[in-house]
């Protein structure tokens, strides 16, 4: 089991070349990748995605590439010789048209956005490539280790949860079967209070209780709620969407606990399936934060 919030940096730095990746992941729905890095990369961000997609499931991460290459032949420049025609004939034509002095200079185009550009030249664009790959996956390798270490703890807190629930649901079977029988004396002695010793249909009285039984009867709830109880535990021994798994499962658990409170007519079952409902939405809060 995994976190969806974690942390992971790797570096690198040989021979002129220093790359640094840091990933940082916190809770999504979905496996949302918002890269971070020079436009140098942006011929590797689909291979960037795809190594990021084989390593987590889930999660919004952030990706951030910090790179400097000062080694010999790293780099090569490149000239727009179109756009740099373009500027010089604009600024002859505003100097003719305004009278002005034409000091547009080599170094002015320098200075001038897309005229000159710097390039990762093409023999180090593979080993760039292969760098940023093996950096990628030891970053990634190290959220993965903090997000495994932080599932655990949720795992814990999840299945302590899961034996408070099964506690409840527990003094709710016991307490259960008691309603019907209690219920019936109760309404034997107000008839014996209202009528005293006079005779009444007690067949239509049964007839009640059975009614009232009908109507109060939660033992398919508590079945259900058993069976989810022993689900979450298998659940949490696997490692694959855990997470989506777990949050299906809560809106069950929810279900039937609300059944339970709707149907209750006892005092002490409400009090029992409140702290119920409390204890469910506390795993569903956790379930969040897991991959």
């Amino acid at each position: 089991m995994q976190s969806m919030t974690g942390y992971g940096k790797a570096e690198y730095a040989e021979n002129g070349i220093s790359l640094t990746v840091e990933i940082k992941t916190v809770n999504n729905r979905f496996l949302d990748i918002i890269p971070k890095y020079p436009r140098a990369f942006i011929a590797l961000d689909d291979s960037i995605r795809k190594t990021v997609q084989s390593k987590i499931n889930r999660g919004r991460a952030e990706l951030f590439i910090t790179f400097s290459d000062t080694s010999e032949g790293s780099k090569k420049i490149v000239i727009d010789e179109a756009l740099c025609g373009q500027y010089v004939n604009a600024a002859k034509f505003l100097g003719e048209r305004f009278g002005l002095t034409d000091d547009f200079t080599v170094t002015s185009l320098f200075k001038t956005p897309d005229c000159v550009t710097e390039e990762v030249s093409d023999e180090n664009s593979e080993l760039i490539g292969e760098i940023l790959n093996k950096t990628l996956v030891a970053a990634l390798d190290e959220l993965i280790k903090m997000r495994k270490i932080e599932g655990e703890k949720l795992k814990k807190d999840v299945l302590a949860r899961n034996d408070e629930v099964e506690r409840l649901v527990g003094e709710i079977s016991v307490r259960a079967p008691k309603i019907k029988a209690e219920y019936e004396q109760r309404i034997t002695e107000r008839m014996t209070e209202i009528l005293g010793t006079a005779d009444y249909d007690r067949s239509r009285m049964l007839q009640e209780v059975a009614l009232f039984a009908d109507r109060t009867n939660i033992d398919e709830e508590l079945t259900r709620l058993k069976s989810h109880i022993s689900q979450l535990r298998n659940i949490c021994r696997d490692d694959i969407d855990v997470g989506k798994k777990l949050d299906f499962l809560m809106q069950e658990f929810n279900r039937e606990a609300n059944t339970v409170c709707s149907k209750s007519n006892d005092i002490e079952i409400t009090k029992y399936a409140l702290a119920l409902k409390n204890e469910i939405e506390k795993i569903r809060e956790q379930v969040q934060n897991i991959e």
